[in-house]
């Protein structure tokens, strides 16, 4: 369909953004596996092996690099991060274009204004991804080849300053509840945005908007809760959502979420199906009795006799999906108990209302069934329980941990004690190498230090 017709109606341009969010999900086939894309769970997998979340125990082409810290600019898998990234960015810069040219008056202004604005929540999105994988990216903000075909590495603070615009102008936009959506929460609104925005100050340590854009979150009781029963949080229309993506369940992916599909083959670890365990450094850093530990993740004996644990937090997954039936789970993107974390941490980083911060701290603690933390703790001390709770809670999620140790300056010292990484090559492993066939196409794109 060309341009002009796509942005002809309402529904049109609609069916055009909501292809975005497809192709989010489930890559560019529908049913696609969690190792396809940076929102079909690839984030998460990869991540979690460069970090300490989880351990690859299976045989597969170059994921135990990831678990060892040792890439090489061959053996990686940037490009499905790299390209799945650019075509969100791309799909969303060609709904902002064509919604601009777009003359017809079956386009209404109050739907131009609202997609205009999830398309630029999608751009920000995708690119406080890239930053994150490879610092500093080109920033395309148009989809003319013409201008994009030889693009340098845009500064990833400028980068950063792009984000936080689109969020601030996207918040601006977008509704304040989900009456649009039918209460569904697979398209952002105005919280998602702040949300979103919130994570993005306390990365750029700008913590006193940080901690403002966190606190509209929480203070919308009405929309926003933590489940008591943990069970519950990664249910489709959970109230702790902000932002799930929704599965289409008549592809070969069913009912599963990405990550439910990839990480739970089976119930019997005896089979060898499901290919990552959970780490001894995450079992460790557990406290005696936490919840979190016994309903999000699952354990057995395996062939040769070893107790092992397995991530759980999504219960469906491919032993047990169904093709076409109604998901009871969403992938869940920003969830609640991160804005708790966020607010804590800002407070605790400017020295600010270290009673309130640790009282956002014992929230999370409360329902994970564990006891109170003092409140004589200091601002580094609150720091230093956060990281752990932020461990234990948001684990095998999005890349959080991750993110959270190189973020904090953190990141070399645990992660090259770790036995299974040493001997530690290089701090430049904490960006991951651009894809070798995206320097052959552009010649000015500059290789990542180090590979």
């Amino acid at each position: 369909m060309t341009t002009e017709k796509v942005f002809s109606s309402d529904v049109q341009a609609n069916s055009a953004m909501a292809g975005v969010y497809s192709v989010l999900i489930h890559g560019k086939f529908a049913g696609s596996s969690g190792y396809t894309g940076f929102a079909t769970g690839l984030t998460t997998l990869l991540t979690s092996m460069s970090a300490d979340d989880l351990v690859f125990t299976s045989v597969g082409p170059g994921y135990s690099t990831y678990n060892l810290n040792k890439l090489t600019r061959n053996l990686n898998f940037s490009l499905p991060l790299w390209s799945s990234a650019y075509d969100a960015v791309y799909g969303a810069n060609a709904v902002i274009e064509g919604i601009e040219s777009s003359t017809s008056p079956k386009l209404h202004d109050q739907v131009r204004t609202t997609l205009t604005a999830e398309a630029k929540f999608v751009r920000a999105f995708s690119y406080f991804y890239l930053v994150n994988f490879f610092g500093d990216v080109p920033m395309a903000m148009t989809t003319d080849f013409n201008k994009t075909i030889n693009m340098t590495r845009t500064p990833q603070a400028e980068v950063y300053r792009q984000i936080i615009k689109d969020l601030t102008e996207a918040k601006a936009s977008l509704s304040g509840d989900f009456s649009d959506q039918n209460q569904q929460r697979s398209r952002p609104n105005k919280w998602a945005a702040t949300a979103l925005l919130a994570r993005v100050y306390l990365y750029t340590g700008d913590y006193t908007n940080a901690a403002i854009q966190a606190n509209e979150v929480i203070s919308h009781t009405e929309l926003f809760g933590l489940k008591e029963d943990l069970n519950d949080v990664f249910l489709v229309n959970s109230n702790e959502a902000i932002w799930q993506l929704q599965q289409n369940s008549n592809g070969t992916q069913g009912t599963a979420t990405p990550e439910g599909l990839t990480l739970l083959q089976s119930m019997n670890p005896k089979d060898g199906s499901n290919s990552f365990k959970l780490s001894d450094e995450l079992l460790n850093a557990f406290e005696p009795l936490d919840k979190r530990k016994t309903a999000w993740s699952w354990h057995g004996i395996t062939a040769d006799g070893q107790l092992i644990y397995y991530p759980y937090k999504y219960k469906v997954g491919l032993y047990n999906r169904t093709i076409g039936d109604i998901p009871t789970e969403a992938y869940m993107v920003l969830r609640l108990a991160e804005q708790y974390f966020i607010r804590a941490e800002a407070w605790a980083r400017t020295n600010t209302q270290l009673d309130l911060a640790i009282k956002d701290v014992n929230t999370i603690r409360h329902r994970a069934g564990l006891d109170n933390l003092p409140e004589t703790l200091t601002g580094p001390q609150i720091i230093s329980k956060i990281e752990q709770e932020r461990q234990v809670e948001l684990f095998s999620e999005w890349g959080h941990r991750w993110f959270d140790l190189k973020r904090t300056g953190r990141a070399h010292d645990v992660l090259s004690a770790i036995p299974m990484k040493q001997p530690w090559i290089g701090d430049y492993q904490l960006l991951y190498p651009i894809p070798t066939s995206e320097i052959i196409t552009n010649s000015k794109l500059i290789q990542n230090t180090g590979y």
